[in-house]
């Protein structure tokens, strides 16, 4: 059976990562966050106090930055590796929240992430998650979703995000965290947060989880069978 890539993008807190995940595990493809990529260099960049305005600055340090995903067998899930270093957890925290729409929005950071997330779709089979992953990184891609959510909603989700996580956040401060990150990625100069022409909203503000799934499980079983059935019509025609 032919594989295809799933791009997803949308809005902060929207859940892209959770259904993306779950996605590929049900399709047994590939998953990569890209946006973990971009927290991981928004980590390094304020760990080593990275003048952002400086582009030397900016691209001195990203040649000493490595990105990988390894599988934790025991969490089932990839976890995001910073120069060999697991920092799954550091990269989740608020302060890296705060700045990483700043830095994804440095056209050097992104240049660098979209070469990597290009590298790794070249087998295909996989599903990744961002922002603007149908219009940037895979415009070719079989199957784009993009996917909203009520801005309050979004902020809950996240705010209980973050006290599972051990951090308790005021739910003002969440909303405005997100307000702050929506204004930057859509209006950022260098690959927007824009919805693809041919790709499916997904607005789960009042949706369950598994009915989202089933959705995008019925799109992505339609684009594979689409991709067979042409792969068998060039066949036969040459």
């Amino acid at each position: 059976m032919k594989k295809i890539i799933v791009a997803i993008d949308g809005y902060s807190s929207c859940g892209k990562s959770t259904t993306a995940k779950a996605l590929a595990g049900e399709l047994k493809y590939t998953y990569i966050d890209s946006g973990a990529m971009y927290r991981a260099v928004t980590l390094y960049f304020l760990s080593h106090h990275i003048a952002l305005e400086d582009t030397i600055e900016v691209n001195k340090a990203l040649e000493h930055i490595s990105i990988t995903f390894k599988f934790n067998s025991i969490h089932q899930k990839n976890e995001v590796y910073l120069n060999g270093i697991n920092v799954e957890d550091e990269i989740r925290k608020m302060e890296i929240s705060d700045r990483v729409s700043e830095v994804s929005a440095i056209a050097e950071v992104r240049h660098a992430m979209v070469a990597l997330q290009k590298k790794m779709g070249k087998t295909k089979g996989i599903v990744m998650d961002g922002r603007d992953i149908g219009t940037t990184v895979f415009p070719d891609a079989e199957l784009k979703i993009f996917m909203v959510a009520d801005l309050m909603i979004r902020a809950e989700r996240r705010q209980k995000e973050l006290l599972y996580m051990g951090h308790a956040i005021n739910l003002n401060d969440v909303l405005e965290n997100l307000k702050k990150r929506d204004h930057l990625d859509t209006t950022r100069h260098e690959s927007p947060l824009i919805q693809a022409n041919d790709s499916y909203i997904l607005d789960n503000t009042y949706m369950t989880f598994q009915e989202q799934l089933d959705y995008v499980m019925q799109l992505a079983i339609s684009k594979i069978v689409d991709s067979d059935n042409k792969e068998t019509f060039r066949s036969m025609s040459l």
